[in-house]
């Protein structure tokens, strides 16, 4: 799918692969570990395998089942990743006779609970860029302020499509009954692809939206996107890169409940300082949807499913940005932090303009 990004900027040339010395994720936990309780947690470093094989692994050697190891979230394969996960601490002595060429476990904690889905924070990235031209250098540079100052699209990555990027094809399928599949994990992967698959579709159109609005005047726009001349009017006043629609539903950041947006100057405010972002649809039941101008071009995103909807934040801001640019190795490396759930490939895409895998 080709995609809108929201930097202004021409398209950066650099090369970039995953690798585990090239991409390096950390984990940030959700809350502090109490220090006492039958739960093991272990602070652990993978390289090149996926948290579902580390997982395997230490279930194979432990004699155990994979559920009986928590883990937050699932880290990238082909990377050297950090995170935490848990066991039940009757395995702490084999623990310590544990060696494998691919995962090491840096550091131990008692806890009064097991580790599970969502008991993360964000995560830290460390990636290095390579065949960085001092040009190039500097437009890195303005895009990474840009960024830092002002947010950016929360895509999901190619990495939730699989290998041949159209696992959200056979997700349709499967969500409408039309194809079955008999693994359940397999199959809500499926369905989420092809949720995560119209979510992007429907945050590409808004940030087509979004480079129209900014880029025409107001009467020129009222045919070509439908939308009423006063409405199109406020949204060239926005001053937030991401024009916010009258229906749009909001969420208080990084975390809150959800409100729709009746156009006050209150909430533009609160959207501009960061206390509350836009959402947008990972359709399916049980899931509020948008309303008005907003609800008008959600609607062709959505679908009828037969699995649970949510929202999802369509834009977020990382945080602690950081670049530096090594011109002897034509090397450009960039650390800085996301909000759980997403993904640091959308950020060196944004950078890019382009797709990277």
């Amino acid at each position: 799918m080709d995609r809108f990004y929201s930097l202004g900027h021409s398209s950066i040339d650099f090369r970039f692969k995953q690798t585990a010395r090239d991409f390096v994720v950390e984990e940030i936990p959700l809350y502090e570990f109490s220090g006492d309780g039958e739960h093991l947690v272990m602070f652990v470093r993978k390289k090149n395998i996926s948290t579902m094989e580390m997982v395997g692994i230490f279930a194979r050697y432990l004699g155990i089942k994979n559920r009986d190891i928590g883990y937050a979230g699932l880290k990238d394969k082909h990377a050297m990743t950090k995170q935490y996960i848990s066991i039940h601490k009757q395995h702490e002595e084999a623990l310590d006779r544990f060696e494998h060429e691919s995962v090491k476990i840096l550091s131990k904690v008692y806890h009064n609970n097991k580790i599970r889905i969502g008991h993360l924070r964000g995560n830290r990235f460390y990636i290095r860029l390579k065949k960085v031209n001092p040009t190039s250098a500097v437009k890195i540079d303005e895009a990474l302020k840009n960024i830092s100052d002002n947010g950016m699209p929360n895509y999901f990555g190619y990495q939730r499509f699989g290998n041949d990027g159209d696992n959200h094809i056979d997700g349709e399928k499967i969500a409408k009954g039309e194809k079955k599949e008999r693994n359940p994990k397999i199959k809500k992967l499926l369905i989420n692809a092809y949720q995560s698959h119209l979510f992007n579709m429907w945050l590409s159109r808004r940030l087509e939206i979004n480079t129209l609005v900014s880029s025409f005047e107001a009467a020129e726009l009222e045919n070509l996107l439908n939308i009423p001349l006063e409405q199109i009017k406020k949204l060239k006043m926005q001053k937030h890169p991401f024009k916010v629609m009258l229906g749009d539903i909001m969420e208080h950041y990084p975390h809150g409940r959800l409100f729709d947006f009746d156009g006050s100057d209150e909430d533009l405010e609160r959207f501009n300082s960061r206390s509350i972002s836009v959402t947008g649809l990972l359709c399916g039941n049980k899931v509020k949807t948008s309303s008005d101008t907003a609800g008008t071009i959600e609607k062709i995103y959505n679908d009828t499913i037969n699995a649970d909807g949510a929202r999802r934040y369509a834009w977020v801001y990382p945080t602690e940005v950081e670049g530096r640019f090594n011109q002897i190795e034509a090397q450009y490396e960039l650390n800085f932090t996301l909000p759980k759930g997403s993904y640091a490939t959308v950020l060196i895409e944004e950078l890019a303009k382009k797709k990277i895998n």
